[in-house]
């Protein structure tokens, strides 16, 4: 017995994650920054919304969601009759850490002629207190929806709501949020790595800070950056997000190379995602076994949050896990 985990030595972690899978009626959802084992597992592999959407398709009466808080919180925003679980409460996100509901509150009551387009890497409450969500995908045909007179505040990434600033000349208050994994990208390293591939295109997140993007040949969500590694042409692409999804590229086209865009010290390891490295295996079965750690949210709280979710997905419902914010 592991005394910190309560596991039985020996125990086969794939074999009895598959047995509660059946037992609970679950169905594992594992993000792409995820490790390969739990990606391989996964009943759906994807971007955040797109997974809580299609668990809330399912009739499975519990959702084991390997991603983090609130992405979690997400799928019981969309599916308030199921347990969902995370096998890690403490799978946070910087960019939800960067936005305290208290404080984004008391921001747009300083900005009343404002509306709030929040990016869906923030909590529950802040999401709540919003407008309309976006996604990466789905951020730039809401964008092109909203009159051009009227004032938008955009948060919590501020590199996101950047690059639609500079891209559609919009003007909008940025909350000053940032993702750490691709905070960490280092464009001397970069040009380094593209001096040494000059054939190879660079597909970037718009997370990224401009000094990245400004070097992209595709910029796009992780799910646009997959379909593009499947497109594009040569053989090679550097890769600048969280470089666990590279797992997905290499499964989808073999044939191809892909380089993960390297941090300050020269490799990409800096950039791998601390909050989705706290999901494992032994967490992943003591959370279907356990049904814990749940996420709770109280009713009032869920369709405030909703109602914001709602809007984008009339507006932009086609879009989401397909989409992109577009080539430069």
């Amino acid at each position: 017995m592991n005394a910190i985990t309560g596991i039985p030595q020996g125990t086969d972690l794939r074999a009895e994650i598959d047995r509660l899978r059946k037992e609970r009626n679950a169905v594992i959802l594992g993000h792409y920054y995820q490790k390969p084992e739990i990606q391989d597992l996964s009943d759906f592999v994807g971007d955040s919304l797109e997974l809580s959407r299609k668990a809330a398709e399912t009739d499975a009466e519990v959702i084991a969601f390997c991603g983090v808080r609130f992405m979690a919180e997400t799928a019981k925003i969309l599916s308030p009759e199921k347990i969902v679980v995370l096998p890690d409460m403490d799978a946070g996100c910087s960019l939800e850490d960067s936005c305290p509901p208290a404080q984004f509150k008391a921001f747009r009551e300083a900005h009343p002629d404002h509306i709030a387009l929040s990016y869906i890497n923030c909590s529950a409450e802040v999401k709540a207190l919003s407008d309309i969500i976006v996604t990466s995908s789905s951020a730039e045909m809401i964008l092109s929806q909203i009159p051009r007179d009227q004032k938008i505040i955009f948060g919590p990434d501020k590199h996101l709501g950047g690059y639609l600033k500079r891209k559609f000349n919009r003007d909008m208050l940025l909350w000053p949020g940032v993702c750490i994994v691709h905070e960490a990208f280092s464009e001397t390293e970069l040009l380094k790595l593209k001096a040494q591939h000059p054939d190879a295109p660079i597909a970037a997140h718009p997370e990224c800070p401009p000094y990245i993007v400004d070097h992209a040949d595709y910029v796009g969500s992780t799910s646009g950056i997959l379909q593009y590694a499947r497109t594009m042409p040569g053989d090679t692409l550097i890769v600048a997000t969280e470089p666990h999804i590279i797992h997905q590229m290499r499964k989808s086209v073999p044939d191809k190379n892909f380089i993960g865009a390297p941090g300050a010290d020269g490799n990409c390891n800096c950039n791998i995602c601390p909050y989705m490295a706290l999901n494992t295996m032994e967490k992943l079965y003591l959370s279907l076994r356990d049904l814990q750690p749940r996420i709770e949210m109280e009713e009032g709280l869920r369709l405030a949050a909703k109602k914001s979710l709602d809007r984008m997905l009339e507006m932009a419902s086609g879009t989401v896990g397909k989409g992109d914010v577009g080539n430069r």
